[in-house]
């Protein structure tokens, strides 16, 4: 196990600053776009039977498009934001992708013994997020009134294939659905015998194969600075997904007291742990988009304790103070010595 005091580090992918730039005799062909709110960026050796760039670009655009009726939070019309609408008692069928990231958190669900959980969104509210205005603890009255909408015990999926809510809830699917559509390029990818790529969408990822000059891809863990992006640990992928999740950004502070968006179901507060980011990797980048989420939530002993059990290659960075302590499981220290 690595264990150092270090500067204050983040696990962050850094993607597009580390995959360098190619010269006109390089057969590397690139897109980049926007989707779910973010940015994506796609990198891949054409073969004999890959169409032109323009074409692929149209292909994964539209299957961006298609997710996004499928699956967007943002968009009254997505089959998700109807069920999020429709009443307790409701059950509706829905697309392929939504049960099949429905079936993954309920995996991550019952693994950490209800803390993870994709209904969390009034909590975030409530809270100050997401749109909400209160930057303060709620009183308990109205906790105890948002936590009547919130449990993905109360949501199944039926024997026809329909997902179905036993109370209001309103579902988030955030926590996988990047990784999961990471996972879907690259299965389009291999249509056309595609083997060697960088596929990055808001920050999940995942690469395999190999640069031209038999260079491989690579990724990084920043430092959590504003003024600029500092790589702390540099690992070659091949094959891997890669997730972080932390409290870093998307928090506030009140009384001197921290506030992050990561939420524990279970009690509806924020986590108050030591955990700052994690980082892991899985051959699945929808596993290790939902793996960081529920590693974060559990925090530095629990979500250790689940990582080494569970042979999961994970990076921790833990507040010590004003510095940062970080370390990796054995899986994760293993595959860093391999890539170096």
């Amino acid at each position: 196990m690595r264990l150092g005091l270090v500067r204050p580090v983040i696990a962050v992918a850094l993607a597009a600053a580390l995959t360098g730039c190619f010269n006109s005799v390089d057969p590397v062909s690139e897109m980049y776009g926007a989707t779910m709110g973010s940015t994506y960026s796609i990198k891949w050796v054409p073969t004999e039977e890959s169409p032109a760039p323009e074409a692929l670009q149209e292909e994964i655009e539209s299957m961006f498009a298609r997710f996004d009726s499928e699956a967007s939070n943002w968009r009254t019309d997505s089959d998700l934001a109807r069920f999020n609408a429709s009443p307790a008692g409701t059950c509706m069928t829905m697309p392929e992708s939504v049960l099949d990231m429905v079936q993954l958190a309920d995996h991550f669900h019952a693994d950490s013994g209800g803390s993870f959980d994709i209904t969390v969104a009034p909590l975030l509210k409530l809270w100050g997020f997401h749109g909400g205005e209160q930057h303060q603890m709620p009183h308990p009255d109205q906790l105890q009134q948002v936590m009547l909408t919130v449990g993905q015990q109360h949501l199944h999926i039926n024997d026809e294939s329909q997902l179905c809510k036993d109370v209001a809830l309103t579902l988030d699917l955030s926590s996988v659905g990047a990784g999961y559509m990471v996972d879907r390029v690259v299965e389009r990818l291999a249509t056309y015998g595609v083997k060697n790529y960088m596929v990055e969408i808001t920050g999940e990822l995942k690469a395999a194969g190999k640069k031209p000059g038999n260079r491989p891809w690579r990724i990084a863990i920043e430092e959590p600075r504003d003024d600029e992006r500092v790589a702390q640990m540099i690992l070659a992928l091949d094959g891997e997904g890669v997730s972080t999740s932390g409290d870093y950004r998307n928090y506030y502070e009140v009384d001197g007291q921290r506030f992050s968006h990561t939420f524990d179901a279970r009690s509806g507060h924020p986590v108050m742990h030591k955990l700052a980011a994690v980082t892991v990797l899985d051959d699945s980048a929808a596993e290790a988009d939902g793996l960081s989420t529920l590693l974060m939530i559990m925090g530095e002993d629990r979500g250790w304790q689940y990582a080494v059990e569970h042979k999961i290659p994970a990076f921790f960075v833990i507040r010590e103070g004003e510095a940062f302590i970080s370390k990796g499981t054995p899986q994760f220290n293993a595959l860093a010595k391999s890539e170096e």
